[in-house]
């Protein structure tokens, strides 16, 4: 299967044995990307971002944008995400930042409590977009 890797410093290096996201030819001109989660990491230093889950989840979808955008993508081609959250009280105010990126059409999208998300964040969000 012929893939590509995609890598940006504009998105945080991974921080284990995965890519970014991946691209695979599904069609004639048509490309699926598979976006790993983002957290609230800072590309430039690695450090989680300081501030609420407001700030965090503008932070997680700052880095998704980069990751989309560096395969020639935006919130547009996003046909599907998971929000994964520390905790489900922030539904609320996660669910209205997200809004804002995904103003018109949105995709699809699960959200889900997880006991515990890297580096203690909480909020991570993973994407599959068609290009």
């Amino acid at each position: 299967m012929e893939r590509s890797i995609v890598r940006t410093s504009a998105a945080p290096a991974a921080i284990g044995p995965y890519s970014q996201a991946v691209v695979v030819p599904v069609g004639e001109g048509r490309r699926m990307m598979f976006c790993s989660g983002q957290i609230p990491l800072d590309p430039a230093t690695g450090v989680m971002v300081e501030g609420d889950v407001e700030v965090q989840t503008r932070q997680v979808l700052d880095n998704l944008n980069a990751v989309l955008a560096a395969a020639g993508g935006s919130f547009a081609n996003v046909v599907k995400t998971t929000i994964f959250l520390a905790d489900m009280g922030d539904f609320q105010v996660v669910n209205a930042v997200y809004a804002e990126r995904f103003a018109a059409d949105p995709p699809a999208r699960a959200t889900v409590q997880a006991a515990k998300l890297p580096r203690d964040a909480r909020v991570e969000i993973d994407a599959i977009a068609v290009l």
